[in-house]
């Protein structure tokens, strides 16, 4: 039976991935644990391998999609299919759309072909009233929140956030029941679906009423957020960074985020009168810790639970006090960096990453030097690092004010000190 390969989830905030690079071609033979993909989200990026052996088929998403998560995006089959019926399954079979009152893409102005949904405010499967606003829609002369306008669940979502659908076209379904199957489709699936049994005539739609007070708005608007961070990927900060460019510029010109690794051409093309240069502002923050419970605890570990990599422990404490559901460690012990990839909670989920991964933090470890504070600037990601501190440590968080909020960095410390000065905190 074909396995399918399914967009991951880096993130508990993940709603889609974008697919970088594929590494395996369509019919290619593939192994369990073999780089299929590169995907990457505004947290983090990552190579997906393969969990079966087999031959690469039905490619359905290619290099530059976002594609959300769960989806399926390929299969791995026991023999390669024929192009034809590669492609066949691919497509696969339409999914029947379910009973239910249709939600229509409203006209908000006489010349409108069109409407960009902006945000669904309601989930697949959710329960809704028929007052309730169910999605955001916006055109180049307006913005306006949309009712559901029928009391039920949601059955249906035929279109995706940040999609154009055209005027008069459904894109969700109301049904009256609690759907056992949800489908979510985007615009270019869901116009070859099967139509939706028409609805009970009690279930016709009222006209979408704009939301009070709705303005004008320019179309795809990119509003600084009001903490100051700039979302955008760890690879996209690591270039921007490499090649002296400014990700605030890109918020100056209303550029819409997160920024991905393409963004930054962007910043190339604006005019030479706006700085690419002017990098955001550092921040800087230490922890004294009285004694160093980490050694004890390596000592620990290796006699309890046979974990002889110390720098595999402190990147799971790290990774634990980043609180990301998944990220890369890259811990640096005089000069040499070794990188981490923590999939869970548990210390003995963390294994080698690959050796191109771009980390989410990095931590240097100079205990071992004569080095006993740090102020070095901010990087491609958050800095940590560890210095003597008498018989106590130094711990130092050093980061653009992009990466981590002024909270988000306190807490990021606060949690890796508490670890390292009582590191079984992070087995219970």
């Amino acid at each position: 039976m074909p396995h399918d390969v399914i967009m991951p989830a880096l993130g508990m905030a993940q709603d889609t991935g974008l697919i970088v690079a594929w590494h395996k071609s369509e019919g290619d033979a593939v192994k369990t644990g073999d780089v299929l993909f590169e995907v990457e989200t505004d947290k983090a990026t990552m190579e997906v391998e393969a969990q079966a052996d087999g031959f690469l088929n039905g490619v359905r998403a290619q290099a530059g999609e976002e594609v959300p998560v769960g989806n399926v995006i390929a299969q791995i089959g026991a023999e390669a299919a024929a192009p034809e019926a590669s492609a066949a399954s691919a497509a696969g079979p339409s999914p029947k759309l379910p009973q239910g009152a249709s939600v229509i893409m409203p006209a908000l102005g006489m010349a409108q072909d069109t409407g960009l949904i902006v945000s669904w405010h309601k989930n697949l499967g959710e329960a809704v009233a028929a007052s309730d606003i169910l999605f955001e829609v916006e055109t180049d002369k307006a913005t306006m929140e949309v009712e559901s306008g029928a009391d039920g669940f949601v059955a249906a979502l035929l279109a995706e956030a940040g999609e154009e659908a055209p005027v008069g076209a459904p894109i969700a379904i109301i049904s009256p029941e609690a759907p056992s199957n949800p489908v979510q489709l985007s615009q270019s699936s869901a116009a070859s679906a099967p139509k939706a049994e028409a609805a009970p005539a009690s279930a016709n739609m009222p006209a979408p009423k704009p939301a009070e007070g709705a303005k004008p708005a320019p179309k795809a608007p990119a509003k600084p957020r009001a903490d100051g961070r700039i979302l955008a990927s760890p690879k996209a900060r690591r270039l921007a960074l490499e090649q002296g460019l400014d990700l605030g510029c890109l918020v100056e010109a209303e550029h819409p985020q997160p920024y991905h690794v393409a963004d930054l051409e962007v910043i190339k093309s604006l005019p030479a009168t706006v700085p690419h240069t002017v990098f955001a502002q550092s921040r800087r923050l230490t922890a004294e810790l009285a004694q160093d419970g980490f050694a004890d605890f390596a000592s620990w570990a290796v006699e309890a639970a046979g974990l002889s990599e110390a720098n595999a422990l402190l990147a799971g404490l790290a990774a634990a006090s980043l609180g990301y559901e998944t990220c890369t460690v890259a811990v640096e012990l005089l000069g040499e960096t070794r990188s981490f990839a923590a999939r869970g909670s548990q210390l003995a989920d963390i294994t080698l990453a690959e050796a191109d991964a771009s980390p989410d933090i990095l931590l240097r470890d100079l205990r071992m030097s004569r080095v006993t504070a740090v102020e070095l600037g901010a990087e491609a990601c958050p800095v940590l690092t560890l210095t003597r501190f008498g018989p106590g440590l130094l711990i130092t968080l050093e980061c653009a004010a992009d990466h981590l909020t002024a909270s988000e960095a306190v807490s990021l410390l606060s949690e890796f000190a508490g670890r390292v000065e009582q590191p079984l905190r992070h087995l219970l």
